[in-house]
Order: C-alpha cells, then structure tokens, then sequence
C-alpha cells in the first residue's frame, strides 16, 4: 500500500535515496550535568539513540563521537544500549571519530560494527586514571584540625584531607586494574581479528587516526558524508537526530549539538560548577592538540 501511495507522489516530490539517522555523541562523559553543565551519559544520550534506531528502513545508524572520555560506567552504559538497540532493531553501526575517542570516548566507540576516524583524530588511551589533591599540610599551616568519625575502619579512605597510606592506594589501584581487565576484555571482543600485536596497546596512549588504523583500533580514515555515500549511494542523506529539548526550550547537554560557552556556563552555573568544567577542561586538555 506504501509503495502505491507514494506513485501517486509527483516524482520531484518525492524522497530519494537512503536516510540514515546521525547522532552526535560530544562532550565529556559524567554522571548528573545540567543545562549549564553539559555531560554527555545514558541519560541525556538515551532518548536520541531510541528515536535513532526506530527508522524503520534505515539500513544503520551513524554516531559521531568527539569525547576525551570521564565515566567508565557511563561510558559502558552508552555503548551497551547501542549494541542492544543495534541488535534487536538489526541496524549496523558505524562510528566516526571526530577530534577525540580516548578512554571512554573509545569505549563508546566500540559499540560500533566499524569505526572510522580522520587521518588527524586522536584515539586510545586504553586505562583507567584517577586523580585529585591532597591539602593535610595546607591545613597544618592555617591552623585546621581535620576531624572524621567513622563506623567502619576504612569509611575515610582516600581522604584527602589525611597523608596518604600505602595500604590504601594499594586497595585504589586493585580497583583500576579490575576496571581496566574490563575495558581490555572489550576490545579484545570487539576488535577480535583486527588488534595487532603491539605492549603498548593497552598502556594507556593514544595515537592518531593513521597509526590507531594500524593498531586495529578502527577500521578506515574517512569521514561520515563520503564513506555513507560510498556504500549506500549517492542520493543517500543524513539526517541528524536532536536531542529533546529540555528547559528554556534548550537540546539535553551532550547530544546533537555543541556546549555552550564555557565562560557563559560559568557564570550562569555559578561557583559551585567551577570544580566540574575545570575537571572537564583537564579530560580535553591532555588531547589538546593544535596545528
């Protein structure tokens, strides 16, 4: 009946060609975030990703990623929702680098059938880090007495506040490397076939397009528009995804578009989201390269 209805179409009317849905998938990746404080995690990504795959003669969805990573939960979280809907909508996946997947950002990336990436693209970084300041002689010198009670003997630990002990950063780096065993298991599984047998891989660097393309980290140097042409088609068209619009009528941070101004955010934030874009600023700076 479709098929009849759209001959009754006048011919310069009609949609040609293949439309396959794009989202965007930018940003740091965190937990909570705000319409001042953007992060990219299942729940500002979920609802595009749903109305991505619903396309119903979409033979795939196309995601573009430009992340320097942050949760390893979310992250793993955003790439198993695409393999779930990936699955039981029988759609391939094709992910295409934009100026980072790194960490998490290439943890996202995995849940693609192929990942492409530009020749310039920066990719990897397979491991966990974690970080922070330690302030106990700061507060020796203006004359704070730091007091903890605790039911529990390791409630404080890692308290940044207190001299750091052996024991307890022993106890950290166990839970970074079971973290890190789950990253490595990923892409091992994905990847089965393609990785090449480098030490280095799992190091935590990261490279450029040309050499992750040598490592197997992805699968091309290309971008979106040309390579989805290649395979479906001059006449195919891409067709972005937003986000829903949240409040003041403004697209969930993260999802189908670009932060605002970090400066803008601040100041509409206040002072209490500094600490967050200042960590934000750090994932994007260890990436920060310029030609």
């Amino acid at each position: 009946m479709a098929g009849f209805l759209k001959t009754l179409v006048p011919k310069r009317f009609r949609k040609e060609g293949v439309a396959i849905p794009v989202v965007r998938l930018h940003g740091a990746i965190m937990a909570g975030g705000s319409q001042f404080r953007p992060a990219l995690n299942l729940a500002t990504a979920s609802a595009a990703l749903e109305k991505a795959f619903s396309y119903k003669d979409a033979p795939a969805v196309a995601i573009s990623i430009n992340s320097p990573g942050g949760s390893p939960v979310q992250s793993r979280l955003i790439f198993q929702r695409i393999r779930d809907l990936a699955e039981e909508k029988r759609k391939r996946v094709f992910v295409f680098v934009e100026d980072v997947a790194a960490s998490g950002g290439y943890m996202i990336a995995l849940a693609g059938d192929e990942i492409f990436a530009d020749p310039t693209s920066i990719v990897g970084s397979i491991g966990v880090v974690s970080g922070g300041f330690g302030f106990p002689e700061m507060l020796k010198k203006i004359g704070v007495e730091r007091r903890v009670y605790t039911a529990g003997s390791n409630k404080a630990i890692l308290d940044p506040f207190q001299p750091e002990k052996e024991d307890e950063i022993d106890y950290l780096k166990t839970l970074q490397l079971e973290i890190h065993q789950v990253f490595i298991d990923m892409v091992k599984t994905r990847r089965a076939g393609k990785l090449a047998d480098d030490p280095d891989l799992f190091s935590g660097l990261f490279w450029t397009g040309v050499h992750g393309l040598s490592l197997g980290l992805i699968d091309g140097l290309a971008d979106m528009r040309s390579e989805l042409k290649k395979r479906y088609g001059e006449k195919t068209r891409l067709e972005l995804v937003s986000a829903p619009k949240g409040l003041f009528g403004r697209k969930a941070p993260g999802v189908g578009g670009l932060s605002d101004d970090m400066a803008g955010r601040i100041g509409s934030a206040g002072v209490a989201a500094v600490a967050d874009l200042a960590e934000e600023k750090a994932l994007w700076g260890r990436f920060g390269l310029s030609g």
